[in-house]
């Protein structure tokens, strides 16, 4: 069955899947770059080579999303999957169901720190960023391959995707802030855990000191530290040229407050304040 890990672009899906596959698929809970492709990514390419479909058509994959992930579970062992896919329907097709899905974690970001980290990752100026985050209709595929949609992901806005995991009753999904995740770390990714086993029925209790040495081998610094040295596998080249774009830009250390002027600060509180105060960051 799938486990899922859920999220917007830019919110911290990377950090979690490398403090899960650390604790979960590592002797010790030491973090290897390697250990990453342990929690592949849905929707992809690869689980499409059974079907027929048209890749110049965006949507045509959606069409095969359960039967994809039915031959996924073919084995019946769990699986952690990360996707940035909202959790519902396109075209009468829906993304996922129980039969499929075991559960979930969806980790959401303050999106005026979201803002700030897509337009490192996408190369855009704030206008095009801030269109990118309203845009109800946007996707996401593979932009170096020409006229190939085979991974395109649905992810809607940056409202309507963490709303469609949040309010759905049918799948157990454990709902998290990436700022609470920073400041407790310990606490909440022992929570985190503490739900995967309950809800996967593994009978395996907390390992403290694994959990610890996760959360030290995949801190931030750590992380940068590898791209810097060994280069990230999951970094994009630049539009312009060969060159890649730092993947572990400013983590923690992104605040809006300090990269935007006032009157644009204003604007994103206007935007985003019905949401900023449904997740109590305002």
């Amino acid at each position: 069955m799938i486990f899922w890990v859920a999220s917007y672009p830019k919110s911290g899906n990377t950090w979690l899947r490398a403090l899960l596959s650390s604790y979960y698929y590592s002797e010790d809970g030491a973090f290897d770059q390697k250990l990453l492709s342990k929690i592949d990514q849905f929707p992809q390419k690869r689980y499409y080579s059974n079907f027929d479909y048209d890749k110049k058509i965006v949507t045509d994959t959606s069409k095969f999303w359960l039967k994809a992930q039915e031959i996924i579970n073919l084995d019946k062992k769990l699986k952690f999957f990360k996707t940035h896919n909202i959790l519902g329907g396109l075209n009468g097709n829906q993304f996922t169901n129980t039969k499929n899905t075991i559960g979930g974690i969806y980790i959401v970001r303050d999106p005026r720190n979201v803002i700030t980290s897509l337009k490192n990752h996408f190369e855009m100026n704030n206008s095009e960023a801030l269109k990118f985050m309203l845009n109800k209709n946007k996707y996401t595929y593979d932009h170096h391959l020409e006229n190939d949609y085979s991974d395109f992901q649905l992810i809607s806005s940056w409202e309507n995707n963490y709303k469609s995991w949040i309010n759905q009753k049918n799948i157990p999904v454990k709902f998290i802030k990436y700022e609470n995740l920073y400041i407790k770390t310990y606490e909440v990714f022992k929570d985190l855990i503490e739900f995967i086993n309950i809800t996967c029925k593994n009978q395996n209790k907390f390992n403290k000191k694994k959990a610890q040495k996760a959360i030290y081998s995949s801190s931030f610094d750590n992380l940068k530290s590898i791209e810097n040295k060994k280069g990230f596998s999951e970094s994009v080249l630049s539009k312009i040229g060969t060159k890649k774009i730092s993947f572990f830009h400013l983590g923690p250390k992104n605040n809006y407050q300090n990269i935007f002027d006032k009157n644009y600060q204003n604007k994103l509180n206007f935007t985003f304040e019905s949401n900023l105060k449904e997740l109590n960051y305002i």
